[in-house]
């Protein structure tokens, strides 16, 4: 490659941007296009939200050796995948001194970028029996046959080779060319098998898109140029497009650094062993400040999902504390008033807050109020004003011209104080009403009286007899017209006015919101406890 040619390379690769790597590894997408080997691997699954690929060789899995002390070497071999079928490859794995000695050769091994233009080498991995990969050194796809040899403390793994953009990551990509295999007749010594899982992402650290991190300009191999060369390159606009100019940019400069001083070297053709080494040690360098950046993203995300849980619990305590103040009696006012100042400068200083945290106040309110009215609707009609929840009783509730509480209508009023003895703060305004027949005095004596009779068995139910107040209005305030029969039915009724600050509604009077204003209640009769009105109808 010329100087000039490299520096329009270089400017075009600057110029582009790329999708932002994942930190597991950097050809973390699956939307290559996928030859028709590809397609019969298993689909990638989701799991919490990220892609899992998992390849099947046995059970789903690939076998592990747990290669103990011994004498001499133990041999395996490798075969390809549906991948790269025709590969092949063999290995003998022997233990020096504490540690496991692979020698490795393999055959069959094409171009990686044959896999997409994203993959330039071979990287080779051990599995851990539990799924943990460990980066055992890079396969160059030279000639017909590859010779590796590496060690690993690791006592029992698994191995596979894959192809990647550069020998320096730190997790496999899903393109697993090879896999280790048992050999019965050659493998010697006391081994155990165990089924190794390992997990490896969706490839494509580049995507041909309209969009904002598209690579318009791929990078392609030279042949005159040394592979590492590629893969620094690689390594670099990967970091890059992760964040490391931001979060990174002292590890991002030295491999920069590294990469300018190895295409010096190949742009004048002078030491090949030193171009390399720059080039190996830029894609390093780059790898570091990639998953450098990514930590620190994460870390920042952290810290800003961490910050706003503690903003809204404090908002949240907040407007609690501000509520339980609006509750209090007056008795209590002058005791609170310090208190009150001091909340007051902390929330003109947490504005913001305070406004989420009412926002948030508001809408636990209102769904307390809707279960609420979801709880009681199961027993007897209930809906939705602006006075509170309305509970409605029917006259075939009591006996006729009666204040007696029918069985049914016991049952039903036990649950509702069941459900009210949940909501201790609420308040309970019980109105009685009737129709027009007979005469007014008549009417609001017979409504009192069975406003009294619910109340009294609510409070027998064990609901607070301070928080009930029983009301009778007689013919007063009609829902329906008193001329037919089924219209004065519905004005003969007992209505539960449910109120207080848990469910977001202060106590009113009849006649606020859409209810018509009653006629006030007339004066207080004899207490009666035979049951039966005493004043005949008309």
């Amino acid at each position: 490659m010329s100087k000039k040619n490299l520096l329009v390379f270089l400017a075009i690769c600057a110029s582009s941007s790329v999708l932002l790597a994942q930190e597991m590894n950097p050809t973390a997408t699956d939307k290559w296009p996928q030859t028709q080997d590809q397609r019969k691997q298993p689909q990638a699954e989701m799991r919490d939200g990220v892609a899992v690929y998992k390849v099947e060789v046995v059970g789903r899995d690939i076998p592990a050796i747990n290669y103990f002390h011994r004498s001499g070497a133990t041999k395996i071999g490798f075969e390809g995948t549906s991948l790269l079928p025709g590969a092949k490859g063999s290995a003998e794995v022997s233990s020096e001194r504490g540690r496991m000695v692979i020698k490795a050769r393999f055959q069959g091994l094409k171009p990686a970028n044959s896999f997409g233009i994203e993959y330039l080498t071979y990287v080779l991995w051990a599995i851990t029996p539990e799924g943990r990969p460990i980066n055992l050194g890079e396969i160059l796809p030279e000639g017909t046959k590859n010779d590796i040899t590496v060690t690993t403390d690791l006592q029992s793994f698994g191995l596979v080779v894959t192809a990647e953009p550069y020998f320096a990551v730190t997790m496999p990509s899903d393109v697993v060319v090879l896999q280790n295999t048992i050999l019965h007749d050659k493998t010697a010594g006391i081994l155990e098998q165990i089924n190794a899982h390992y997990s490896l992402l969706p490839r494509g650290a580049y995507e041909k898109t309209a969009s904002q991190n598209a690579v318009l300009h791929p990078i392609t191999r030279n042949e005159k140029s040394p592979l590492e060369l590629y893969e620094a390159i690689n390594a670099i606009q990967i970091a890059e497009a992760a964040g490391a100019k931001k979060y990174a940019p002292e590890t991002l400069a030295t491999a920069q650094q590294d990469l300018q001083n190895a295409q010096a070297m190949d742009t004048h053709k002078s030491n090949r062993k030193q171009e390399i080494t720059y080039a190996r040690e830029a894609v390093q360098a780059s790898e570091d400040a990639r998953i450098m950046s990514i930590r620190k993203q994460k870390a920042e995300e952290a810290a800003r999902r961490q910050q706003a849980q503690e903003q809204a619990e404090q908002a949240a305590q907040q407007a609690q504390l501000e509520a339980q103040q609006q509750a209090t009696k007056r008795a209590q006012a002058e005791a609170q008033a310090s208190e009150a100042e001091a909340q007051a400068a902390k929330a003109q200083a947490q504005a913001a807050l305070a406004q989420h945290a009412q926002q948030q106040a508001v809408d636990q309110t209102a769904q307390m109020r809707e279960r609420l009215k979801q709880q009681l609707n199961q027993v007897l009609s209930t809906r939705e004003t602006a006075r509170g929840l309305i509970i409605n009783m029917s006259d075939v509730l009591f006996a006729f011209n009666k204040y007696d509480l029918k069985p049914d209508a016991r049952e039903k009023l036990a649950k509702v104080s069941g459900i009210l003895l949940a909501y201790p703060d609420l308040k309970l305004q019980i109105e009685g009403y009737t129709d027009n027949v007979g005469s007014q005095q008549y009417n609001e004596k017979l409504s009192q009286e069975r406003a009294d009779a619910v109340r009294d068995y609510l409070v027998s139910q064990g609901v607070a007899q301070g928080n009930i107040v029983a009301t009778g209005y007689g013919e007063n305030n009609p829902i329906a017209e008193n001329s037919t029969a089924n219209g004065r039915a519905q004005n003969r009724r007992v209505q539960l006015v449910v109120s207080g600050n848990s469910i977001g509604v202060q106590e009113k009077a009849p006649g606020a919101g859409n209810d018509a204003q009653p006629a006030p209640p007339s004066p207080p009769q004899t207490p009666n406890n035979t049951g039966v009105s005493n004043v005949p109808p008309q």
